[in-house]
């Protein structure tokens, strides 16, 4: 079964052609369009076994930016499939499915008009989740769509855990809530980890590190989503790239009062001025500050302390809500490279179980492998995401069904 997915932002589209058995599958192509809206649009298309293809060209809407797509992979030099007819299903990311979706879907009337009443929720995502979505059905009107949601994955959250402190009217009329973001990776990793380790994720207790520009962490029990760090927005929880985290809602409304922001400007700071960029001033790039902390910048190194301390307490909070934990795991981009974050992470938490190998951990550079010693009680591991492969297992998983 070939599916395509797509993974529509505001002004780009991630894509992958898979091929599907449910066991052996195998990647044909993967690409990317971007500058969607602008006239020096891009093309980048990387078949398997075969020349790239990249160009740039004029790419007024997503409807054009996608059509490219599919040119490109049946194209008679670059393509992967000799007709359209061959593609059996497209698999769409979702960012926010709010809490009508615990698993992902088979895309209909409704479905739509559900993603759509999401939009207020996730205002830079939905709405280019729902083109994708509507482009497909201009370009391949009798082609099953499947929509996977960032957020399904976690609500198995108990009430408890994603309510917040606040009159409960404002849950009840307008659904403010903890969500959790970044479900397809965390789902995937755990279920990974899982059989890298031998641990049956029906019986165990994991917490998952989904650490890059944006980042998580998710306390998984017996394979379903118990707490996460991220909240009603993706701003919450850990310090990210340019996301503050958690931090004082009283804080924010001094800043406010004392420097007259509006909503949107406050947004603003919270969203992209703020996180790693915001203490250092240099950058929201892992990879500028470390080298800035070598060569002795003291808000670097204060950032990289900030960075590692926020995770190691949420790890520690999560295995004391859970009851214990029998694995911690890292990815993203972050997660799956950076050597001296995990290192930082899990030092002096031998408490806990947890003890790094630093032989295995420098040597785990963006592969999959176990990073804690053999004698630790918590399994380490680093296990490299691939949420475009989820995407198109529940597709295949949805269609089998159907």
């Amino acid at each position: 079964m070939i599916i395509l997915v797509l993974n529509c932002g505001s002004s780009s589209v991630k894509y992958q052609v898979i091929d599907m058995d449910g066991e052996q599958n195998k990647l044909l192509a993967k690409g990317l369009v971007e500058r969607i809206g602008l006239t020096d649009g891009v093309l980048t298309h990387k078949p398997t076994g075969k020349p790239a293809l990249e160009f740039v060209k004029s790419i007024p809407d997503h409807t054009v930016g996608i059509n490219l797509i599919l040119q490109a992979i049946v194209d008679e030099h670059h393509g992967v499939i000799s007709s359209l007819n061959d593609i059996n299903a497209v698999g769409h990311r979702v960012a926010h499915g709010g809490e009508y979706f615990t698993d992902s879907v088979i895309v209909t009337q409704t479905v739509k008009q559900q993603i759509e009443s999401c939009f207020e929720l996730a205002p830079l995502h939905n709405p280019a989740n729902l083109k994708g979505i509507l482009a497909i059905e201009n370009l391949m009107p009798s082609i099953q769509q499947v929509a996977v949601f960032d957020t399904s994955f976690h609500q198995t959250m108990p009430k408890e855990n994603y309510l917040y402190a606040i009159p409960y009217r404002y849950y009840e009329e307008y659904r403010i809530r903890k969500y959790g973001f970044h479900g397809t990776s965390h789902k995937y990793v755990a279920g990974k980890a899982c059989k890298m380790t031998g641990l049956d994720i029906n019986h165990s207790k994991i917490i998952t590190c989904h650490i890059g520009n944006g980042a998580s962490i998710t306390g998984i029990v017996n394979g379903k989503s118990f707490d996460t760090s991220m909240g009603f927005t993706p701003v919450d929880g850990l310090v990210m790239g340019t996301r503050c985290g958690s931090i004082d809602p009283g804080a924010l409304l001094y800043i406010s009062d004392k420097e007259g922001l509006n909503g949107n400007k406050l947004s603003n700071l919270i969203n992209k001025e703020s996180g790693l960029f915001g203490i250092t001033g240099i950058s929201s790039d892992m990879r500028d500050i470390s080298n800035a902390a070598k060569n002795g910048n003291e808000r670097a190194i204060l950032a990289l302390k900030m960075f590692s301390g926020r995770m190691k307490k949420f790890i520690g909070s999560y295995a004391a809500a859970m009851g214990g934990v029998d694995m911690v795991v890292f990815t993203g981009g972050i997660g799956e490279h950076h050597v001296a974050t995990r290192k930082a992470v899990c030092e002096n938490m031998q408490f806990m179980g947890m003890e790094i190998d630093d032989k295995a951990n420098e040597a785990a550079y963006g592969v999959d492998a176990v990073i804690s010693t053999q004698e630790a009680k918590v399994k380490i591991v680093v296990a490299t995401t691939n949420e475009e492969l989820v995407i198109a297992s529940d597709t295949y998983r949805l269609l089998k069904k159907q």
